[in-house]
C-alpha cells in the first residue's frame, strides 16, 4: 500500500486541488485516454444502431414498450459490458502507469481482466440495490431522486479503485466503499455533486458543438418540439455518430481519473488518521516528535553486558 504514496494523484485534496490534479493528469495522458475511449465509443455507437430510437419514441402503450425493450435487451447488455470493461482498463492504467512506466494501455487491458468479473458482479448487485434506492427516492419526488442518484454515484466511484488497489475481493470492495464514502459523508457527497455538475456542463457544451453542423434540424425541433424526426434521423448520420463518439471519448476518461483521486484522497486521510492515533503523546511540548515514534532503549540495553552497578546508576 505504501508504494501508492508516490502516485501523483495520492494526497489529501480539497475540491480545487482535486479538479486541478484531474485535468493535469488528463492532459498529460490525453492521447492514450482519448484513443482508448474513442475505440469504446465507436463500438458502442455501432451496437446502439441496432436499437431503433425513433420506433421507441412512437410507442405510447406501456405493455408494447416493455415488449419492444425486451427485443433490445441483447444490444443493451453488450453495450453495458463493453463500457464496464473499458472502464476497468482505464482505471488500471490511471492507477499503475505513473508507478511503472512499463504499464501501457495494452498490458493494462490484459492485467485488468482479473478484476473485471468481480467488478461485474458488484455492478449487478449495485444496480439491483440502486433501483430500490431510486424507487424510494421517487417518494420524495425530484429532490429524493437526485439525492439517491448522487449517493449511489458517490459509492460507485470507490468500487473499482478499491478492487484494483486492495484486491479483487467482492465483500471487501463493497464494505470498504461504504466505509470510505461515509467516513466524510458530506464532503464526499459534495465532491460527487460538483463533479457530476461539471461533467453535465461540459457534456452539454460539447453536444451543442456537435449539433452545429446539423443546426437546421435542431432549430426545427426547438421551434416545434412535436417534430422529433429530424433529431432521430441524426442517429443514422455517419458524421454525427463519429462526432458523438469523439465527445463521449473526451469525457469518459474523466470518470476514471476522478474516481482514483476520490479514492486516494480518502485513503491518504485514513492513513494519516491512523498514524495520529498511534503516535504517543509528548508531555514536554504537547506535541509529537519523530523520536516518539520509536521505542527508546533502556539504560541496561545501552550499557552492554559488562556494565557495573555503579555505571548503571550513573546511566
Amino acid at each position: 500500500m505504501d508504494s501508492f504514496r508516490t502516485h501523483p494523484l495520492y494526497r489529501i485534496h480539497n475540491i480545487d486541488s482535486a479538479m486541478s490534479s484531474m485535468f493535469s493528469f488528463y492532459k498529460k495522458h490525453f492521447i492514450v485516454l482519448f484513443i482508448t475511449s474513442l475505440i469504446m465509443s465507436l463500438i458502442t455507437q455501432y451496437i446502439s444502431g441496432m436499437i431503433d430510437m425513433a420506433e421507441l419514441q412512437g410507442i405510447t402503450d406501456p405493455a408494447e414498450m416493455v415488449e419492444k425493450l425486451r427485443q433490445y435487451i441483447g444490444p443493451m447488455v453488450i453495450i453495458s459490458l463493453i463500457s464496464l470493461l473499458f472502464s476497468t482498463i482505464i482505471h488500471y492504467y490511471v492507477i499503475y502507469n505513473p508507478l511503472d512506466s512499463g504499464t501501457n494501455i495494452i498490458n493494462s487491458a490484459i492485467r485488468s481482466l482479473r478484476y473485471f468479473i468481480p467488478y461485474l458482479i458488484i455492478m449487478v448487485l449495485f444496480a439491483f440495490v440502486g433501483s430500490f434506492a431510486l424507487a424510494i427516492g421517487l417518494l420524495a419526488i425530484v429532490i429524493g431522486v437526485l439525492f439517491a442518484a448522487l449517493y449511489l454515484a458517490m459509492i460507485y466511484f470507490f468500487i473499482l479503485p478499491i478492487l484494483l488497489v486492495e484486491g479483487p475481493g467482492i465483500a471487501n470492495a463493497i464494505s470498504r466503499s461504504l466505509v470510505l464514502s461515509h467516513r466524510k459523508f458530506w464532503s464526499n457527497y459534495g465532491w460527487t455533486a460538483a463533479f457530476v455538475v461539471l461533467l453535465l456542463v461540459v457534456s452539454i457544451i460539447l453536444s451543442g458543438l456537435v449539433l452545429l453542423p446539423f443546426s437546421g434540424s435542431l432549430l426545427k425541433v426547438l421551434a416545434d418540439p412535436e417534430i422529433a424526426t429530424p433529431v432521430t434521423d441524426l442517429a443514422k448520420n455517419p458524421l454525427y455518430l463519429i462526432l458523438s463518439a469523439a465527445v463521449n471519448a473526451l469525457t469518459f476518461p474523466l470518470f476514471s481519473v476522478f474516481a482514483v483521486i476520490f479514492y486516494f484522497n480518502a485513503l491518504a486521510g485514513e492513513q494519516r488518521a491512523t498514524i495520529v492515533e498511534e503516535e504517543p503523546f509528548s508531555e514536554d511540548n504537547g506535541g509529537v516528535s519523530v523520536n516518539d515514534l520509536y521505542a527508546r532503549p533502556e539504560p541496561d540495553d545501552m550499557a552492554g553486558p559488562d556494565v557495573t552497578d555503579e555505571n548503571r546508576n550513573k546511566a
